[in-house]
């Protein structure tokens, strides 16, 4: 997820960069201190595809804001807005939850998950490179430990990850209790409760709403959305 990129280009860009300041800053400017013009361009490609670098992208532009919140919460926040642009990426999410704590996971396993689902698009030495990438994520992001032996562990998840996740859901038409079910929140690897209470946390900071009497739950996120984005979300529900 060239997690070292993003970090170095986000944190060198000033909060209101639009994406031809991005853009200016890895091929122009070589912030990355990449060897050719042809590199530079390649990675400004793939920082693209997989984070957008686009404030008119509501999910960019909240992803953005969130970025600087918490240094812990980088690696799966990254982790995190990859998994809403790359379906690769995201085709692997089951694989790797399914893997109990401590348990070996092995690549082999994701090469059979691209095998069976990319229907001939892929050679065998792609599907090899493809899932070297893949898990190579998912370490980065801390579910997975070691290098060449890879063990399943639990990343670090904060309020910032947790706001991230259930804006997530939200986006796709969930609300309340409903939020805390969604797939961006079952990414997060942990149990209802604990994420309520990440919840909570994530209120007193300021990044969403939350109110709880007893079982009935209120989750909101003021000025995520501008005013046209709501309309159109309202308009979907």
């Amino acid at each position: 997820m060239m997690l070292a990129e993003l970090q170095r280009l986000l944190d060198a860009a000033p909060a209101g960069a639009q994406r031809a300041d991005y853009r200016e800053a890895v091929i122009d400017d070589n912030l990355l201190d990449k060897p050719t013009v042809n590199a530079r361009k390649l990675t400004f490609r793939h920082l693209s595809d997989l984070y957008a670098l686009d404030p008119g992208t509501c999910l960019f532009r909240v992803f953005r804001g969130l970025w600087s919140q918490e240094p812990d919460a980088k690696p799966l926040l990254a982790l995190q807005m990859a998994l809403t642009r790359d379906g690769l990426l995201r085709s692997s999410v089951p694989q790797v939850l399914a893997t109990p704590q401590g348990q070996r996971f092995e690549r082999e396993a994701i090469e059979r998950l691209l095998t069976q689902s990319d229907e001939g698009r892929f050679s065998l030495a792609s599907i090899e490179a493809i899932a070297q990438r893949i898990n190579g994520t998912w370490t980065q992001a801390g579910y997975l430990t070691g290098h060449v032996k890879k063990l399943r562990s639990q990343p670090i998840v904060t309020p910032v990850n947790v706001a991230f996740g259930l804006f997530l859901g939200y986006l796709e038409g969930r609300l309340a209790q409903r939020l805390f079910s969604s797939d961006w929140a079952r990414v997060l690897d942990l149990p209802e409760e604990r994420l309520i209470e990440l919840t909570q946390a994530a209120a007193q900071r300021g990044l969403l709403v939350f109110r709880r009497t007893g079982a009935v739950m209120e989750v909101r996120f003021p000025d995520y959305l501008t005013e046209q984005e709501q309309d159109w979300l309202n308009e979907q529900a």
